[in-house]
């Protein structure tokens, strides 16, 4: 089984890197090959809404970047982890040009660009915030479920790691644990 990791925060040694690292190492000891890349060594542009990609040629995105990479391990992999801190209540801005350039490869049933080849990817979404209440943005972590199950996600496990401005991810010792859990859970 092959599981990627994104982590899509411009702190490369931050909390969200730490929990999808975690996440990773579970699996990996439970057999599966790994990988993980940090947004911020990445050279990624955001979605042109060009719609090139859905012309009927089958060319993909035009876009030349290292987005063209995590295509092809996409394409290879069986899941996909992917770690964003919590800014203004959702996804980082990294993380938001990752999802939208998604819409390269992916066209689910209610798309007017609708292509057979659909994901049905495992997912795990890992949100690191710095207040300590993990229900606060409840709304927008649910929201961000379903919009990747309408992407056809198969969406595993929605985590949620609170209180990181009291004490960083690396120090709280019941995590390393939960993490580690949450990724062999991927390849069983």
């Amino acid at each position: 089984m092959k599981i990627i990791g994104i982590i899509a925060s411009p702190r490369k040694e931050g909390n969200t890197s730490w929990v999808v690292n975690k996440i990773l190492e579970g699996a990996k000891e439970k057999g599966a090959e790994t990988h993980s890349w940090c947004f911020s060594d990445l050279d990624i542009e955001p979605c042109r809404g060009c719609l090139c990609c859905h012309d009927g040629s089958d060319r993909g995105c035009i876009i030349n970047d290292d987005m063209q990479e995590l295509y092809d391990a996409m394409e290879h992999a069986d899941a996909l982890v992917l770690g964003s801190p919590v800014y203004m209540g959702q996804m980082s801005a990294q993380a938001k040009i990752f999802t939208d350039r998604l819409f390269a490869q992916i066209s689910p049933r209610f798309s007017p660009h609708y292509k057979e080849k659909v994901t049905k990817m495992k997912l795990v979404l890992a949100f690191t915030q710095g207040n300590p209440d993990s229900g606060m943005f409840q709304e927008y972590f649910d929201y961000t479920k379903k919009m990747f199950q309408l992407l056809e996600f198969d969406v595993k496990e929605v985590v949620v790691v609170a209180g990181m401005r009291n004490k960083p991810a690396c120090e709280r010792k019941d995590l390393d644990t939960a993490m580690k859990h949450v990724g062999s859970a991927l390849v069983l």
